[in-house]
């Protein structure tokens, strides 16, 4: 595993964030393929380990990717299934930024996305993989965390403004429902706008992951931009005044969630 790819914080609690798209850097042969739109990485999760440095009370493990999802998207079906059927989405290896500009001089063949599945996607999965055995050899369960953020506002993907805080486990299926009804009341009890398993249900990482049955707890946590950054525009400057509030809000929602699953483990054992 190459910390060029992707870097593990391995902490002490059943607590895993997973953070595929945080990563900005291109390999050189990839750099080459893009053009200018491409260049500029701008559908990245910006600073997902700043926002998330408030979970450190909870001693999670972090995996966090390095390269840009536009390399190959590590939250997409490795076999280039859509998560979305009949709705706009990105590929595996992206060919268009999220408003449907192409990002590419000419788009990666099927060879290239094989090359880059195995160089790249492999590795982070085989980390996370890992790390969430891990937890469940210590704990008896995981919950995993996939930290995610977005523009609040991109028509070809939905309509209006997206809410704050899009919570997903794949509608009730890839966490216990005592798991999802606790991290739903305390999202409720915050003050930002809010929806459950709406447009963002969780993607492949919260599908995979995500069985109850086998102790693992996954929800998908997607985050309007507006919420923590200054402006949803590049140089995409962190606003830690604005994220404040979400980072609390945040907090309640993992450690509602954590104890709900713990004590769900607990009543199995």
């Amino acid at each position: 595993m190459s910390a060029d790819i992707v870097s593990v914080t391995r902490g002490s609690s059943p607590l895993v964030l997973s953070m595929p798209h945080p990563g900005t850097a291109l390999p050189a042969g990839v750099a080459a393929q893009l053009n200018a739109r491409g260049m500029l990485v701008e559908d990245t999760d910006w600073h997902m380990r700043q926002l998330y440095g408030f979970a450190e009370r909870f001693q999670p493990t972090i995996v966090e990717a390095q390269l840009s999802r536009f390399v190959i998207d590590l939250n997409r079906d490795p076999a280039g299934v859509s998560l979305y059927p009949g709705q706009a989405t990105t590929e595996l290896v992206p060919t268009t930024t999220f408003d449907g500009t192409p990002i590419w001089k000419a788009a990666p063949d099927e060879a290239e996305i094989a090359r880059r599945r195995g160089a790249y996607f492999h590795p982070y999965h085989q980390a996370l993989a890992a790390e969430i055995a891990h937890a469940k050899a210590q704990h008896g369960f995981c919950l995993l965390w996939d930290c995610h953020s977005i523009k609040s506002v991109i028509p070809r993907l939905f309509e209006g403004t997206l809410p704050t805080l899009n919570l997903g486990t794949n509608s009730g299926l890839s966490a216990a429902p005592a798991v999802e009804a606790a991290a739903v009341k305390a999202m409720a009890g915050s003050a930002f706008t809010q929806v459950v398993n709406g447009r963002f249900k969780g993607g492949w990482i919260t599908r995979h992951y995500g069985h109850p049955a086998d102790h693992v707890h996954a929800l998908q946590m997607e985050i309007a931009l507006s919420a923590y950054l200054e402006d949803e525009a590049a140089p995409w400057t962190f606003d830690a005044a604005r994220a404040a509030s979400l980072q609390s809000a945040l907090s309640a929602m993992i450690e509602a969630a954590l104890a709900a699953a713990s004590q769900i483990e607990r009543t199995k054992s």
